[in-house]
């Protein structure tokens, strides 16, 4: 069991990484636009919409790997006095109550957003449209593996109870 967790900590981490390199694609994105627009007077209708779904992307995806890594916010004031079991019964109520039923409404509605636009091929409102489909596929994906390290932080609760 320790050895599935792992793998679903390294693969949440792995993911997380890989899209940090966005940052580099957007800030190249960015970069090119500002001197298309200013030096070469040409600026592009499609870049704001490319940037605003690559960081829309870069910050759905990091979602598992913030879990993995325990970076979200949390209420610290009372909980850091906690015994760790304390703790335990506290994150796995909250993940029961808050988390599961939200990730699962995120990622089903992810998937009928994608499903819609799929159907209709939909795309953004500029001269030159960009398809926005994948986008609303990165929302169930994104979904689907927060919700898978959500259930391994839920077991590692339980073993902690136990």
């Amino acid at each position: 069991m320790k050895k599935l967790l792992l793998a679903v900590d390294r693969l949440s981490t792995w993911i997380g990484q890989a899209f940090a390199w966005l940052i580099v694609v957007l800030t190249a994105l960015i970069s090119w636009e500002v001197f298309s627009r200013y030096i070469l007077n040409e600026p592009h209708d499609w870049n704001l919409d490319a940037q605003l779904m690559g960081y829309g992307t870069l910050f759905m995806m990091a979602g598992a790997y913030t879990l993995a890594k325990s970076g979200h916010v949390r209420g610290d004031v009372l909980y850091g006095f906690f015994r760790p079991r304390t703790q335990a019964a506290v994150d796995l109520t909250l993940y029961v109550v808050f988390f599961l039923p939200g990730i699962v409404a995120l990622t089903w509605a992810g998937w009928t957003f994608f499903h819609d636009a799929l159907a209709i091929r939909e795309s953004t409102f500029s001269a030159t449209p960009l398809p926005i489909y994948p986008f609303k596929a990165v929302i169930s994906l994104a979904g689907g593996l927060l919700l898978l390290q959500g259930v391994v932080e839920i077991v590692r609760c339980v073993q902690c109870l136990q």
